[in-house]
Order: C-alpha cells, then sequence, then structure tokens
C-alpha cells in the first residue's frame, strides 16, 4: 500500500513522519519526492546501490524548414517559444516537455533533444529500501522525476511512504495520484493552519481518506487542533514538543532508531494509520 504524507508548508515535520513510520515499518519502501530539497537520505544515510539520471526532450528547431507560421509559438500555453528576426526561439528552463509544438509543426521543423533535469538515487538503510529523487538546480518542473519515482515496480508486501512536496502545486499532486492513504502533518500555529487548509482541500478533491499528525505540541492554545475539532477531521496522533526529539532529529538521526519511547509512539502511530487503511 501507499501512504502519502503532505504538508502545507515546510518546516513542519512531514519527513520526521515519513522517515521514521518507514523506519518502525518491516518491508518499508521511503521515496523522497520532495525533489528540489531532498533531505531522507540525510536521516536514512543509505547504501546506494543504483543512480540514473532522468531526462526529458526539449525541441529543436530546423530554421531553414521553419516557414516563421507561429502555429507552435501560438500552440505553447507555457510561452516557452518565440519567433524573433525570423528564427525560432526555444526558452529551454520553462518548457514542460509536451511535444506539442512537434505535432503542430505543418513543415517539421521541429526535432526534439534530450535534456538531463536530475536523478535518481536507490539504497538501502537497515532494511528499509531508500529512493530518492534530486532535480537540478535551476530548473523549473520536478513532475517527470516524480513521475520516475512512483512508477517503479516494487514488492507487493511492501509499505511505501511518499514524503510529498510541501505546499499543494502539481508536484504534490503528482505525489498523491495513486496513494492508498494520505497523513497531512501540521503545526500548531496560525501560519501552520492556513497552509495546511490548502492540503487539506487538495485531499478531499482528490477523494482520498487521510488523517492529520499535530506535530510540536505543547499546553498552549493550538489553532490547528480546534480547526481539527471543528471540522471533524480525524487527528491521527499529536507529537509533543520535545527537546529529546528536536535534539536527535536536528542531528540528522532517525529518531525511532535512536529512543525506545520514540519508537513505540511511531510504531503506535504506523498501527493507527494501517487500521485506518484497512476500513
Amino acid at each position: 500500500m501507499k501512504i502519502a504524507i503532505l504538508s502545507g508548508k515546510g518546516g513542519t515535520g512531514k519527513t520526521l513522519v515519513s522517515v521514521n513510520l518507514a523506519a518502525v515499518c518491516d518491508n518499508s519502501t521511503y521515496i523522497d519526492c520532495d525533489v528540489e530539497e531532498p533531505n531522507g537520505h540525510i536521516f536514512f544515510k543509505p547504501v546506494i546501490n543504483h543512480e540514473s539520471d532522468i531526462k526529458i526532450l526539449i525541441p529543436v528547431c530546423d530554421n531553414d524548414k521553419c516557414n516563421g507560421c507561429r502555429k507552435c509559438v501560438d500552440f505553447c500555453n507555457f510561452n516557452a517559444l518565440a519567433h524573433i528576426a525570423g528564427k525560432l526561439m526555444v526558452f529551454e528552463d520553462i518548457c514542460h516537455s509536451c511535444g506539442g509544438c512537434k505535432l503542430v509543426c505543418p513543415e517539421y521543423a521541429i526535432s526534439e533533444k534530450e535534456k538531463t533535469i536530475g536523478k535518481i538515487k536507490i539504497g538501502v538503510s537497515e532494511g528499509t529500501n531508500v529512493i530518492s529523487g534530486i532535480m537540478n538546480t535551476g530548473e523549473e518542473a520536478g513532475v517527470p522525476i516524480i513521475d520516475e519515482l512512483l512508477t517503479r515496480e516494487f514488492n507487493e508486501d511492501d509499505n511505501v511512504f511518499i514524503d510529498c512536496p510541501p505546499g499543494s502545486s502539481c508536484a504534490v499532486m503528482e505525489s498523491i495520484k495513486d496513494a492508498d492513504y494520505c497523513i497531512l502533518v501540521t503545526e500548531p500555529t496560525i501560519l501552520g493552519l492556513h497552509d495546511f487548509k490548502m492540503v487539506y482541500e487538495l485531499v478531499t478533491i482528490f477523494n482520498k481518506p487521510y488523517g492529520v499528525v499535530l506535530n510540536k505540541c505543547t499546553d498552549e492554545y493550538n489553532p490547528t487542533r480546534q480547526y481539527c475539532v471543528e471540522e471533524n477531521i480525524n487527528i491521527l496522533m499529536e507529537i509533543p514538543y520535545d527537546n529529546e526529539l528536536g535534539k536527535l532529529n536536528s542531528n540528522g538521526k532517525v529518531i525511532s532508531r535512536e529512543n525506545e519511547r520514540f519508537k513505540n509512539m511511531f510504531g503506535m502511530l504506523l498501527e493507527i494509520v494501517l487500521q485506518a487503511v484497512r476500513k
């Protein structure tokens, strides 16, 4: 089964929850789809056994064949093409590699070339399979990398934990589209609540079963908890604001491997999630 872990903003503890759920689960695979800033590998420190480049196709124009009709320019919704001074210019950084310009060209003047936009690294950490996608600096869209991450073949018995990008962009939608269950991680702040509402709306649009993990909880007023109660949103667990937890996490440790109390806590969360998925 595939479990996606989301957050409306960075810093709420999404990777903390993803990494430690994968660590306490038998037959687990952790997939880091936060391809702009992947950091799950910092905690797992996997032994890498495979690495491959991810490439997309970018249009190339033979200006000797081009008649200047601009049909390709009009077709491109991303303004990645312009016809200037009798030549077609391609802005590679904003091209979404859809291939439409090649199809609409009546003179067959457009072909395609490969462009490397990132890579995938696959490894193992104490029995947990760790797969990370890394987008090259300056690239616009990580969706092709996420597609490659999620279309890999997995063992049917594996529980797959998908560490999604923060926010509610196309990359997040791509990360959750085949998930069996979504965990929304948030924090007890006004900003946390504001961004939580966006991912909450997203999972309801996708009609995904979901639950919420409240992180960094204290005895103070928690606006996110109040919102969840008012909206009848299932709170799976409240993780306390804890100095020891914060210290281990800040030092790049898988806290469930370092401390029996945290191992039991994430083991309990895993059981709650698995029960929710089976319903």
